[in-house]
């Protein structure tokens, strides 16, 4: 009888003591499934709000576009809590802030506050003036990090700010932060050759500075402009080309005169969020986990980009 009883009762022990030895390992096993490096070409926490405005600083003054992390998404939302890094963004010639929405849009989705000047959008732009436009953008967010009453007010982490550009406005990027010592990184997108020279101004860089370019790229092209770029740019720097991208598959849309690839633009902007703002919150010093991505073996082996690098 005693022994009919005991049966029972070992089991349950044994199915009891089971349980407590293998719940560690399957505590384990979530918290490792829930420990995932970051994928910056997906969404992130950030509402995106926006704002249009005139930016004036250090004697520019034009219109712009403010794409920023916001308490909700929308036009005119408050500011999410929390300093935020800067970032100016140039657009390509002739193209209006417009073409480039879901890219900034992105950003903003990270935490990065962007001005967008819609300044230079003629037939004859300067490049010249157009750096100084991206760098009186980075001066004005720093300004309304410290003026009462301002939306970006105490929003601005001032020592993080960064330019960015398509085209014509990647290289005015490259002269802009030639002159500026405030700003922290580069990330540029089919760079093209500007006067001021975009190669020479790589050239005197000490910062880090990324030039993503299209193998495709019909009108900028990778060998003629962000190669060459890439060069003359002493490290830290890498040089990222997607297999198959085009000129225009860093915009949402083509125009007239416009080249095509090999890739969907889908695929394009996906892979250009990914490589661009794990470029941007790693260098400015937000998630030092993505240095694997940035100038890890995730970056070297990265599916449908070729990786060159000088870290």
């Amino acid at each position: 009888m005693f022994r009919k009883l005991l049966r029972p009762m070992t089991a349950l022990l044994l199915t009891a003591v089971a349980a407590f030895t293998l719940a560690p390992a399957a505590q384990a096993s979530e918290a490792a499934a829930s420990v995932r490096a970051a994928d910056p070409s997906t969404t992130g926490a950030f509402p995106v709000a926006y704002t249009d405005l005139t930016v004036s600083a250090s004697g520019r003054s034009y219109s712009a576009r403010v794409w920023y992390p916001g308490t909700t998404a929308g036009a005119n939302a408050p500011v999410a809590s929390g300093a935020h890094p800067g970032l100016a963004f140039g657009h390509g010639f002739f193209q209006a802030i417009t073409q480039y929405e879901s890219l900034l849009k992105h950003y903003a989705s990270w935490g990065i506050i962007t001005v967008a000047p819609k300044s230079q959008g003629g037939l004859f732009p300067s490049h010249s003036a157009f750096a100084d436009d991206l760098n009186a953008a980075l001066t004005w967010l720093t300004t309304q990090n410290s003026t009462t009453g301002s939306r970006f007010a105490g929003a601005v982490s001032t020592g993080r700010l960064a330019v960015s550009g398509h085209s014509m406005g990647g290289g005015a990027a490259l002269v802009a932060a030639s002159r500026n010592p405030a700003v922290r990184s580069v990330s540029t997108l089919a760079a093209a050759e500007t006067n001021p020279s975009a190669v020479s101004a790589s050239g005197a860089l000490g910062i880090p500075v990324q030039y993503v370019g299209g193998s495709a790229d019909g009108i900028a092209g990778v060998a003629d402009n962000q190669q060459r770029m890439y060069d003359a740019k002493p490290a830290a720097t890498q040089l990222r080309v997607i297999t198959g991208g085009f000129h225009c598959g860093f915009e949402d849309s083509s125009g007239i005169g416009c080249d095509s690839g090999t890739i969907t633009r889908t695929a394009q902007l996906k892979l250009t969020y990914g490589v661009t703002t794990a470029w941007l919150l790693h260098t400015l010093g937000l998630d030092p986990s993505l240095y694997d991505q940035v100038w890890g073996s995730a970056a070297q082996s990265m599916a449908g980009v070729v990786y060159t690098a000088k870290p």
